[in-house]
């Protein structure tokens, strides 16, 4: 007997992991501690031109920290970007050189990959494209790195989404402790746009900080 699920219900799954994923995921990262009123904004897939500036920009405008899990092979294009995300205090994580699905590409090419990115990016933080990584690559990859996943994924890629959704996909789910997912890449531009100030700006007001993800873990 098939269950059918509302497409609320099924965003909602999405958006916030289920409980049990997080039991049987093993030692990855889903969320930060949260005795404080701390959240943890990730950027993925960049740095581009066209939209990593401008997050910066709006980060600064409210006193915010991210951690930026960046593709090397944009590193190697757009090193000054890179530069000019660690230069501003944010932290950043290695997201592989090539963005490989971690379900469709051998274990082999997929840990060389990840490790090809090391070459661009300074970072014991990993984050798997898509979120898919296959048991043997994550033993394989915990020798070297921290995996992490997150607590909110925002949506912000579903250009069949408008930026209003995308701000309650994340002010519905947040708790102190989460780590939330936009994306910089073409696809969230416009999502992001709306979202990002107006996330920044409701969570300020409430006392909230956003803290660099990258000082925090690596700092333990």
């Amino acid at each position: 007997m098939k269950i059918k699920l509302s497409k609320r219900i099924k965003i909602r799954l999405i958006v916030r992991p289920p409980n049990w994923a997080r039991f049987f995921s093993g030692p990855i990262i889903w969320r930060m501690d949260g005795s404080e009123n701390k959240l943890y904004l990730t950027f993925d897939d960049g740095p581009i031109p066209e939209l990593t500036p401008w997050i910066l920009g709006v980060l600064k405008q409210h006193q915010a920290k991210a951690t930026f899990f960046c593709v090397g092979d944009n590193v190697r294009k757009y090193p000054d970007i890179y530069k000019q995300i660690r230069e501003e205090g944010h932290g950043i994580g290695n997201h592989t050189f090539s963005h490989l699905n971690g379900f469709r590409t051998s274990i082999r090419r997929y840990v060389r990959d990840v490790y090809r990115g090391r070459k661009y990016i300074e970072s014991k933080l990993f984050r798997p494209p898509y979120g898919r990584l296959r048991g043997n690559a994550r033993r394989l990859l915990r020798a070297r790195y921290r995996i992490i996943l997150w607590d909110v994924l925002s949506m912000d890629y579903d250009q069949g989404m408008e930026g209003r959704q995308i701000v309650r996909n994340v002010i519905g789910n947040i708790k102190p402790g989460s780590i939330i997912v936009f994306h910089d890449n073409s696809k969230a531009r416009a999502n992001l746009e709306y979202a990002l100030p107006r996330i920044l700006e409701y969570y300020s007001k409430r006392g909230y900080e956003f803290a660099n993800l990258q000082t925090e873990l690596e700092s333990k």
